[in-house]
This record gives C-alpha cells, structure tokens and sequence, in this order.
C-alpha cells in the first residue's frame, strides 16, 4: 500500500494550491479530484464568466461609441465563436494546473474519494479500488447550485450557472433567482447580447450582506442599463406555459401577487457543500447550518489530521479564499502553527462597474456599536473615469476612532483591481493618513481611493468638504 505525507481530496483552487505549497515544504503529496482539474472556478464558474463578461463588452461599447461613425446596428456577436475560444483558454489553464502540480511532484489521480478512517482513503476510478495510506488530509470538495423545491434545473428551461454558461443559443428572455453576484455577472452576459433580463431576489437589496448605500447605487445603475431588477420578491411556484416558465409568488413589500414570464430561469439562489461523502464517512465530522463542515482557526476538522477548505466550510464562497485556506491548511498539516483570518478578505462583482468590498460595512459597524469615520468619494470628480465616460460611482472608506482602516466599498471600472489597497491598509492595519499620504499616479481610478481617506477627514482636494 502507497503512503502519502499529504493527500488533497478536491483538485479546485483551493486543493491545487494547498498540494503545491505542501509539495514546497518537502511532502509527498497524492491529488484526488473527481472531474477536472481547476474545479468549478476555472471550469465552469469564475474564468469562462469572466471570459463572457469581457468579450460581451467590448461587443457592448463598440456599439454605443458615439465617436464611431458606420452602420453599428449591423454589428452581431459571433457567439458560437465565443464559446469556442471561452473552452480553449479553460483548457489551457486547466493544463498549466497539471503542469505545475507534475513539476512540484505532486501526484495525481482521477476518481471518487472514500474516506476508510484517518488515515486511510479509498479511491474509486475506472471500475477498480485502491487503498492508499496517508499521514494528514485536506478535503476540499467544494460546492454546488442549490435550487428551490419546486424549480429544479433541466438543462433546457430552467439551468444552473454551469450551464447558462454553455447556452449554444441566446434566449430572448432570461427570468433569474437571486441578485447576488452569479446572477448579476450572468444577467449583465446576456443582457449585451439583447436578452431581456429580470431578476428577482428576496432580500431587500441586491448582493445581500454588502454596504448598502454602494449597492443601492449598483442598483440604480445597472437598472439605467436596462437590468430589471426587483427585491423582495417571494417565489412560491413555477409551471410550464406555452413552452416559457412562469414564476409567481408574492411582493413581500406589499403583500400583492405577482407573475413574471421568461423563456429560461437561471437559478442563482446560492450554492450547497459537496459534504454527502464526508457525512458517510462517520469519522465524527461536526457539521454548521447548511451542511458545511466545521473547522477551527487553523482549518483542522473535528476529526485530528484532517484539515478542510473552501466552499466545503462555508463563508463567503470565493476562489481566493478557497486559495488562501489551502496554503494555511497546507503549513499547518505540515507541523507548522498558522491561523486563518477573514477581517480582509476582499470579494468583487464584475457588472460594469464592478464592485468590490473588502472588511466591514456601515451596517455592521452602527449593529456592533462601533465609532467610525466615513470618507465618501465620487467618480464624478476622478479625470481618469471622466476620460472613460464612465463616473457612475463611488468609493468608500470606513475607518475606526483612531483612524485604523477597517472597510472598503467600491462600484468604479476595475474595481476588483484596486480594492487590494484597501486590502492591504485593513490587513496591515493602516491608518487613513498612510493611504492619503502615498502619492497615486494621475490619472487613474486608484486616485479615489486617496481621496475618500482625505474626505474621512475632511481633507479631500477635489470635492468639497461639508
């Protein structure tokens, strides 16, 4: 029987990169992962949406340049194509996973985990079984779309985010559950192809959890571009109609009825642990709400030797986080002593603009009692989103009674590029003063992250201070 130092059930962001980092600090590492490397992410989810997002709108203001004279209304994207060239670059990064892994060592198999005990792991491929032995493990299976009761995905009416992603034709109409990012980043897709979009969310305001006043804006603005949005909206049936799915149920603002048409329904109502394996398993895994499974600051499981990561122990359900865990649950199962900390894990939507966030919100601040200073700041007022066109936004700055950076809110063009400022100021707990004081290159969006630190003091040069 082979024995491994390390083995990584789930080859994902966060598995891969906890193999590698265990691979660097001298272990032998055995990789299982049950359908292809890169996980969800790289597959299905995080690369092919932002290859769609980009694509989709290059395709978006070429045709809305008023600079461009010519018949623009002739101009089709050429989806077919698309999607060919959103495989390939999949593809391609998938291979560069597999390459790195090799290169550090690692090994690699195909096929379905079962875990015997603490030390041991079945693997189920190709119609046989094998028996390997292993000294610690890191379990890192990910998640999947969950779906409502009674609207459950077929793949032709009603779909998941995996396979709105592969749609091979561009439905007219797109009804879609839930406005949190899945649904707003694949709304805002097809939207630019000419879909008609509504999407329907049951909370009060879309990206539940999020600054409120920042995503009111997004709101605002994404509904100027022709999103219909609605919140608070309570789904409680669906049927067939004439070959369309029909959606009612009741606005819990009112208490009215209502009913809402679309040729397809994407369900983005959140996503559920892959964790029925690890439950079989009977080791004595303890298990949070909704099936995720419970780990400590050091991403050890109740059971000793058996670390867990990514969407598998819940949270916010990331790619980076899933990563970060995996390199401290990857030290950690190699003897050294490293805690997970979630005060600056930042997390970005990419509509246009995007949004970014990263620490608290004004929201959890007022419930925790916490004094802080706020440094608000336009776009209105940036010369780099002027000469974009784009100044539909705002960056946010929250920060304590002694000045320490302790949140940060963006809706700006390549906001998810530059929220890392503000993460770095909460990771390494900066003050106000040491962003206002560092010199931003003009002109450039990152310029309003300065300014919002001077406006929390009164301080700001390009907007008044009241």
């Amino acid at each position: 029987m082979e024995k491994y130092d390390l083995t990584v059930i789930g080859g994902g962001p966060g598995g891969y990169v906890a193999a590698i980092k265990a691979a660097q600090l001298k272990k032998k590492v055995l990789l299982i992962e049950k359908e292809r490397l890169g996980g969800t992410c790289m597959n299905w989810g995080c690369i092919p949406t932002k290859y769609l997002l980009h694509q989709t709108k290059i395709f978006q203001e070429l045709k809305k340049n008023r600079n461009i004279d010519g018949p623009l209304n002739e101009l089709t994207c050429n989806w077919s194509r698309v999607q060919g060239e959103k495989s390939r670059i999949v593809d391609r990064l998938v291979k560069g996973v597999q390459f790195l892994l090799e290169k550090n060592g690692v090994k690699i198999i195909k096929g379905k985990a079962l875990l015997e005990d603490g030390k041991h792991v079945r693997i189920q491929s190709d119609g046989e079984q094998t028996l390997f032995e292993t000294d610690k493990m890191i379990l890192a299976t990910g998640s999947r779309s969950s779906h409502l009761p009674f609207l459950k995905p077929d793949g032709k009416e009603v779909l998941t985010s995996r396979q709105a992603l592969d749609l091979e034709t561009i439905p007219k109409k797109m009804l879609i559950v839930g406005a949190g990012a899945i649904g707003l980043e694949i709304g805002t897709i097809f939207h630019r192809l000419g879909t008609e979009i509504v999407i329907l969310e049951i909370m009060p305001t879309t990206l539940p959890g999020s600054d409120e006043e920042i995503t009111s804006r997004l709101e605002r603005i994404l509904k100027t571009q022709g999103l219909k949005i609605y919140t608070q909206m309570k789904i409680e049936k669906s049927r067939l109609e004439k070959g369309n799915v029909v959606l009612e149920g009741v606005n819990l603002k009112d208490q009215t009825p209502f009913a809402f048409e679309g040729e397809t329904v994407l369900l983005a109502t959140g996503r559920r642990p892959n964790s029925e394996d690890i439950r079989e398993s009977e080791l004595g895994f303890k298990f949070q709400r909704q099936g995720f499974l419970r780990v400590n600051t050091k991403l050890e499981t109740d059971v000793p030797g058996i670390y867990a990561i990514g969407d598998l122990i819940g949270g916010k359900l990331l790619a980076h986080k899933a990563s970060h865990e995996g390199i401290i649950a990857a030290e950690n199962a190699s003897g050294l002593q490293k805690e997970m900390h979630y005060n600056a894990m930042p997390l970005a939507v990419f509509t246009e603009p995007e949004f970014s966030s990263v620490g608290l919100t004004e929201q959890e601040l007022k419930e925790k009692g916490i004094k802080y200073q706020a440094g608000l700041f336009s776009l209105q007022a940036n010369g780099r989103a002027l000469t974009m066109g784009k100044s539909e936004g705002m960056v946010k700055i929250l920060a304590d009674e002694k000045d320490r950076v302790i949140g940060g809110h963006i809706i700006s063009p390549n906001a998810s590029e530059f929220i890392t400022e503000i993460t770095l100021a909460i990771e390494k707990q900066l003050r106000l003063q040491d962003i206002s004081s560092s010199v931003h290159i003009h002109p450039t969006l990152s310029e309003s992250v300065m300014e919002a630190a001077m406006k929390a003091k009164n301080e700001a040069i390009h907007m008044l201070n009241q």
